[in-house]
């Protein structure tokens, strides 16, 4: 997995975010203030930096400008466009506002991790081999045939490991925000992987929310 700085001086918002990073198992490094941290990221090679914009000493911004190449995504309470604009064009990938939800930035880390080649192909757990590029799962070497939709909502889980996603927010990754069905679609699609994929210790039941797919990192 991927090789994670976390600037960011309020300590409950950090950890926060190192606890989500860290349970989908990546590396997280945390720094609370902005000293030091242009030549730590120079000196050692992260996959992915958050950058906060304010903070104690060099600020986001002037951190940033340092940073040439590095993956990056401003979390932040500025959400001027002019700041906006500043962040992307110092080569930022990517510029959330706080407050946010967990999930919205873990996706979002996802996202660039994808989009940079900074994360893994495949995925691997108790004989279950998950090829995202091609949209394939494995099991003890054999191809697990899934319906489109089934693939889609093992990935989402997969991506959000060790997370308990409600069934509203697996409908919206899988089926859209336009979905108009019944939630019961998503119990259906479970049952169907479970039996699948042999998911019954795994892929948990988290009461009166939905789901969690639970992976040792």
């Amino acid at each position: 997995m991927a090789r994670i700085l976390i600037v960011e001086d309020e300590p409950t918002i950090n950890n926060l975010i190192r606890m989500n990073l860290s349970l989908g198992g990546h590396t997280c490094t945390q720094r609370f203030s902005g000293e030091g941290v242009a030549e730590l990221a120079e000196e050692t090679e992260f996959d992915l930096v958050i950058l906060d914009v304010m903070l104690p000493g060099p600020d986001g911004f002037e951190i940033a400008s340092r940073l040439k190449g590095t993956p990056m995504i401003f979390v932040t309470a500025k959400d001027g466009l002019k700041d906006r604009l500043k962040g992307l064009h110092l080569g930022a990938d990517d510029y959330i506002v706080k407050p946010f939800e967990i999930l919205e930035l873990v996706a979002r880390v996802d996202a660039v991790l994808r989009r940079t080649a900074r994360t893994d192909t495949t995925f691997s757990f108790d004989g279950i081999t998950v090829e995202f590029a091609r949209r394939r799962v494995l099991k003890n070497g054999a191809e697990v045939k899934l319906k489109p939709k089934e693939y889609e909502l093992f990935e989402a889980l997969v991506r959000n490991r060790n997370l308990a996603l409600s069934r509203e927010q697996l409908v919206e990754k899988v089926w859209g925000y336009d979905y108009e069905g019944e939630l019961r679609t998503v119990d259906v699609h479970i049952q169907k992987l479970r039996q699948k994929l042999g998911l019954g210790e795994r892929l948990k039941t988290v009461y009166k929310l939905g789901y969690r797919l639970e992976v040792e990192v």
